[in-house]
């Protein structure tokens, strides 16, 4: 598991956006897009930072954002939209969500060498 807070943890209430999946074999250009996806999202008015636990098969990805119209210009981004025209190629199967976050809690020092990939 990977978490990468922009700052420092948010206070709520936040939202989450939350990406379970299983990915295809066929995977060309996913590393590369998955890279400058990262890249752009994080400079992202609004955005806030990540959590991300996966294998080569899959996994979750959360992405963290200060409010609703922050998530609404990102998904209307060309490039980011782009991107998604290619889940059916890269994803046998996802589940995308965005939650509101109304209570978060921290304790402890997070180790951010105990690492994982992004989806």
């Amino acid at each position: 598991m990977l978490t990468h807070w922009q700052d420092s943890p948010p206070e709520a209430p936040f939202y989450a956006v939350i990406f379970i999946s299983q990915k295809s074999q066929d995977l060309e250009g996913y590393s590369e897009m998955d890279e400058k996806m990262m890249t752009m999202a994080q400079e992202q008015e609004g955005y806030l930072g990540y959590s991300s636990a996966s294998t080569a098969a899959g996994g979750i990805f959360i992405s963290y954002w200060r409010d609703e119209e922050s998530i609404a210009k990102w998904r209307a981004d060309r490039e980011h939209g782009e991107a998604k025209s290619q889940a059916s190629k890269w994803y046998a199967y996802y589940h995308s969500m965005i939650a509101r976050v109304e209570s978060s809690k921290v304790h402890g020092q997070w180790l951010e060498a105990i690492g994982g990939d992004h989806l």
